[in-house]
């Protein structure tokens, strides 16, 4: 019995001896990386006109301002004016 005990004894110490050598070293820093950015917002939708010249739909940020209304271009701009302008 007594040889059993001894043997017990020396088998614990050499499992614990074996779990302490085996793991691996815990990193210095234990600080978890920040996650990742969330994906980008899709843009806003936006109003859309029409050229009061030929009738093009624009987004209302590139239409051009005119005296007849709102236009795809400066040129269609100038030739409502310019054949209005009577």
């Amino acid at each position: 019995m007594k040889y059993l005990l001894l043997i017990l004894i020396i088998c614990l110490v050499f499992f614990v001896l074996g779990l302490k050598s085996g793991r691996p070293a815990a990193p210095p820093s234990a600080v978890k990386p920040p996650p990742p950015p969330a994906p980008p917002q899709p843009p806003a939708p936006q109003d859309i006109v029409s050229c009061a010249h030929c009738g093009l739909h624009v987004p209302r940020a590139e239409a051009y301002p005119g005296r007849g209304g709102l236009f795809c271009s400066a040129e269609h701009r100038a030739a409502h004016e310019a054949g209005n302008a009577a």
